[in-house]
């Protein structure tokens, strides 16, 4: 889709890639952006810039939110979680929050501004997943399985929104140098080229996005064969 003259919506955008997520989109000549976050501060002085308050596992601040966004076209699903790491050693409620946040906090998104998406000739939804969608990194094995999770429901999205002509997106980022792994000793890609392919991916159609070289070459790898991730991620 175009992003010139769009109306988006992007969510956790106070820092890392939602940040850079608002400036690449402002850079690509979108109308107007509403830049949420869970204190309405993203930090980005623009008049075509909305900050909105909003913590995604809140479904009264989400409803909240569609009604005060009605005239979206590309909905960004951006925030994310990072409580739990290994599966046996994460306390139980970690492990819930992440689900609560990259799973259940996407679709409720979704579902609340389809009646706004649906109004118009051509639509988008971009779910910003991780390259743990395809195969447990056992380090961090509850993120893994929450955006597992939220890759089968962007997979089940893409089926049932296709009739109504809103495009679905999965972006499958590698290591972003960003508060969330800070302190991961790895090389890893910048929010801000990030952003900028995301965008590019947008544009062109792509229905997966590899946004950095890491990302590129797993879904390489993962469509030859899939296996191959795992005993990869399984050995690291």
């Amino acid at each position: 889709m175009h992003i010139e003259d769009t109306t988006a919506f992007v969510t956790g955008t106070n820092r890392g890639l939602g940040h850079a997520l608002v400036h690449a989109l402002l850079a690509a000549g979108a109308r107007k952006i509403y830049a949420a976050s869970r204190d309405g501060e993203p930090g980005i002085v623009d008049r075509r810039v909305v900050p909105l308050a909003l913590d995604v596992t809140d479904p009264a601040q989400v409803r909240g939110a569609a009604e005060a966004a009605s005239d979206v076209r590309l909905l960004i699903n951006n925030a994310g979680s990072l409580a739990s790491f290994s599966v046996l050693a994460a306390e139980p409620a970690q492990i819930r929050h992440d689900l609560e946040v990259n799973f259940h906090g996407v679709l409720g998104l979704v579902r609340a501004f389809i009646p706004a998406l649906a109004a118009g000739p051509r639509a988008a939804v971009v779910n910003v997943l991780s390259i743990a969608s395809f195969a447990a990194m056992p380090a961090l094995g509850g993120y893994s399985a929450s955006k597992a999770a939220a890759w089968s429901l962007t997979q089940a999205l893409r089926s049932e929104l296709r009739a109504q002509h809103i495009d679905v997106h999965a972006v499958f980022p590698g290591p972003i140098d960003t508060d969330m792994i800070r302190s991961f000793d790895m090389a890893k890609a910048s929010p801000e080229s990030v952003a900028r392919s995301i965008v590019e991916g947008i544009v062109a159609g792509k229905p997966d996005i590899a946004p950095d070289p890491v990302s590129t070459a797993v879904l390489a790898t993962f469509s030859g064969d899939p296996g191959a991730i795992e005993r990869q991620f399984g050995a690291s």
